[in-house]
């Protein structure tokens, strides 16, 4: 909701149906991706351009964090605020290191891969971790050693814990906070705060936080009110942010930078400012592009929010956390069902639906849960007479 800084909350408005459904359909674009080998992934639209599913989890991530913590900065000022996003650091700290450990329970019970001589154990490069546990499980606590699986939720981390600053700075003037924002992504670019991702190497971090962050924070602000949206009634804003989409198909849908060679060279260019590692540049800008004609399509067809796919889309949405957690578990799963069923489209088409039919159940559970189905209902009032003595009903 749009706040002042320096001022008290704007009056409360609805929950936007658009945050829910989208972030619903990324957690389920996410859960496809990680499974390997995954046909249906040839149909993400990380297939055809430069940003993907982690674009729209970080961002509205941002968004919704601004619905979460942002009105406690601003009701309970800053401490309040800081120790509500510690508490958040903290859950998904601990969901990190549960997610950790049950898929690498399950690589080591899985054992040999039944083709080729690799393990499963191999294949997500867990060896390491089995070799020198005691050494490894404290760098996995400590965040020093980040598998490239497991390397979502210690970006989000971090940027959550940039959070307070960030808005500390905003509530002195909000070009400090953009211009902090903008300098982290700035130096992340020149390399000048990655992050160790093992001791045994010179790997860092897949996702750079410090880069991301910039992406969460647009988010964050824009869901506040401090940033501008930009006009969705704009026919010529509409037709750049196709024609951005339609031109960077060559240089990011494989069959055609790989056959092609004036788009594998394009892509080799652009290498700089399309790295995921870092956030470049182009990737938030295709992002933009991309939400900007989603927005135009749902906001032209508003029943797309309120059918029945897009309640449950809402619905997986609203537990992202979870969903997100569960969705690594399960694609994993689908991968070694996969593996063992052979890739037939029936098969593809069992574990995908299988998975996504986890993330549903998984986020209605979560729901079930938190609306505390346990909490006795407060009695409704007893209707009074005149004089004030109960009325009774009718014999």
């Amino acid at each position: 909701m749009p706040t002042s800084h320096a001022g008290q909350p704007a009056a409360a408005r609805p929950r936007d149906a658009r945050l829910d459904v989208f972030r619903g359909l990324g957690m389920i674009i996410i859960m496809i991706a990680h499974v390997p080998w995954n046909l249906w992934s040839n149909f993400i639209p990380a297939r055809y351009g430069f940003s993907d599913a982690t674009e729209m989890f970080v961002f509205m991530s941002g968004m919704a964090s601004a619905l979460a913590f942002g009105r406690v900065f601003d009701r309970q000022g800053v401490g309040i605020g800081t120790a509500r996003v510690v508490q958040r650091v903290w859950q998904v700290y601990w969901v990190h290191v549960a997610v950790f450990l049950v898929i690498a329970a399950l690589v080591a019970v899985a054992g040999p891969m039944p083709f080729g001589d690799k393990t499963y154990m191999q294949e997500l490069n867990l060896v390491p971790f089995f070799e020198d546990t005691a050494t490894n499980l404290v760098g996995f606590l400590t965040l020093t050693y980040v598998p490239n699986y497991f390397d979502i939720l210690p970006m989000y981390l971090v940027i959550l814990a940039l959070m307070p600053v960030v808005v500390v700075l905003a509530r002195a003037r909000l070009a400090l906070a953009l211009a902090f924002v903008a300098a982290l992504w700035v130096a992340a670019q020149l390399r000048l705060l990655d992050l160790p991702a093992e001791p045994w190497s010179d790997r860092t971090w897949f996702f750079n936080p410090f880069g991301w962050q910039l992406l969460f924070f647009l988010g964050f602000f824009w869901m506040r009110g401090d940033l501008p949206a930009p006009r969705r009634a704009s026919p010529l804003l509409l037709g750049a942010c196709v024609a951005i989409l339609v031109a960077t198909v060559p240089f990011a849908y494989w069959p055609i930078f790989q056959a092609v060679d004036w788009a594998g060279a394009g892509r080799e260019a652009l290498a700089p400012v399309i790295n995921k590692t870092r956030f470049g540049i182009l990737r938030l800008v295709h992002f933009l592009a991309l939400a900007y004609v989603a927005l135009w399509v749902v906001d032209r067809w508003g029943g797309l929010l309120h059918n029945a796919p897009a309640r449950v889309l809402a619905m997986v949405g609203r537990q992202t956390l979870a969903v997100f957690a569960v969705g690594l578990v399960v694609s994993r799963l689908a991968g070694i069902y996969l593996d063992f069923a052979g890739r037939e489209p029936v098969t593809y088409a069992i574990a995908n639906v299988a998975g996504i039919a986890a993330l549903v159940a998984t986020a209605w559970v979560v729901g079930w849960f938190k609306a505390l189905p346990w909490k006795p209902k407060a009695a409704k009032p007893v209707p009074a007479s005149a004089d004030g003595a109960a009325l009774k009903p009718a014999e």
